[in-house]
């Protein structure tokens, strides 16, 4: 039962971001490394903060577009979600290390993203990206490739609270 949950919610989700993000988002706030987004699509308002990587590591591939985003999407009951989303496919079935000034999470990927496995999760991560200063993820590529991105989390606290309160 879990399993057909996770996967409904998946494809719900990765449908639901592909028409958000196929319109034009309106930036409501730059907050240093982190911006704050908002669109209407038909399912209803998604709002975001979101940042690229100040480090990708190996530096001799293409990676891609990679941004990690902490997004809420009132019409769906969700808040403040934060995920992954590269330019390449993660190997089937891995995970996602993030370490966030020494305090790890994991993360379950699906083709080019990742996301936290449940809610309670989903709240310590925020929480210390709020409260850390530089966040490190690790995973693999469907190639075998072991990639590695840093984080800059200055801004993060006002890009949440921005998209947040854009969702309200």
């Amino acid at each position: 039962m879990k399993a057909k949950t996770l996967v409904l919610a998946l494809a719900g989700f990765a449908a639901s971001t592909a028409v958000a993000f196929a319109q034009t988002p309106t930036l409501l706030k730059q907050h240093r490394d982190w911006a704050a987004y908002a669109l209407t699509s038909g399912s209803g308002k998604v709002c975001y903060a979101l940042t690229k990587p100040t480090t990708m590591l190996p530096g001799d591939r293409n990676h891609g577009d990679v941004f990690f985003f902490v997004t809420s999407r009132p019409a769906e009951g969700v808040s403040s979600e934060p995920s992954l989303l590269v330019g390449y496919p993660f190997k089937d079935k891995s995970s996602v290390s993030v370490d966030v000034d020494g305090q790890g999470f994991t993360l379950f990927t699906n083709n080019d993203g990742a996301w936290v496995e449940n809610a309670a999760t989903e709240a310590q991560l925020v929480g210390a990206m709020k409260a850390g200063r530089e966040m490190t993820v690790n995973g693999e590529s469907s190639r075998g490739t072991r990639t590695t991105y840093k984080f800059s989390l200055s801004g993060v606290t006002a890009a949440i609270d921005t998209a947040s309160q854009a969702c309200r």
